[in-house]
């Protein structure tokens, strides 16, 4: 059976982003075909798609290596998230569906719950399915597109400081949750572009200039064949 060429790409991308992949390293299609198990086909459609995405660059007698973005993009895909998320959760707040609220009132159950506990990998997690959802509820897939590959970018590119009161972070979802509910746009707006913008201020550059690489390159958390699921 064919594995679709964006399964391999959501695997390769993952894997970017968690620095299994060096910055500026190559990537062969021939060893990402035998790391995948797949062959060659997928790997170059992925490959394009991860060049349209800024995770993969082609250079001359080189072929495709991992992208190598400046501090100033990293600035830029930060200040885009922090424009596009207040609309999408105005859209969401008009476009939302039952099944969004009851998805997004239980990830704030949760993150609430998990923020007494002090569980900053779970808090973490729940965070990112959260904005995922609200991106959803906006009714817009290229606008929920957009977002997650500027998640992913961002994750790649920055380390997260855990907030230092994560009560107050969740109590701030709970407020974009009952402003969706009410179909009060402008209020989810204030309070997505208010909770985005203190986010941002969480997020330290994981190569700064002039800064280190990691000693190793990790090992890919990906096993083989299991393309197919969703990460």
């Amino acid at each position: 059976m064919r594995i679709p060429a964006h399964s391999v790409c959501t695997a390769i991308r993952d894997d970017i982003v968690a620095g299994v992949y060096e910055r500026g390293g190559r990537l062969t299609e021939e060893l990402l075909a035998r790391r995948y198990g797949v062959s060659r086909v997928p790997v170059r459609e992925a490959l394009r798609t991860l060049e349209a995405e800024g995770f993969v660059v082609t250079r001359r007698h080189a072929g495709a290596c991992v992208a190598e973005p400046s501090e100033q993009e990293g600035a830029d895909l930060l200040e885009m998230r922090t424009l596009l998320e207040p609309l999408g959760a105005a859209r969401a707040a008009q476009r939302r569906t039952e099944a969004h609220l009851k998805v997004l009132r239980g990830l704030v159950r949760l993150g609430q719950e998990r923020s007494r506990r002090g569980n900053s990998e779970d808090l973490r997690s729940l965070g990112g399915w959260f904005h995922e959802t609200l991106a959803q509820a906006s009714g817009s897939p290229a606008l929920t597109s957009t977002l997650s590959q500027l998640r992913h970018k961002i994750a790649w590119m920055y380390v997260v400081e855990a907030p230092a009161n994560p009560a107050e972070s969740w109590a701030e979802h709970g407020g974009i949750v009952d402003a969706v509910a009410r179909g009060d746009g402008e209020r989810a707006r204030a309070i997505t572009a208010l909770h985005a913008e203190r986010a941002t201020a969480a997020h330290r550059l994981r190569f700064p200039a002039g800064g280190a690489r990691p000693d190793r390159v990790r090992t890919s958390q990906h096993p083989v064949n299991m393309l197919g699921q969703r990460h």
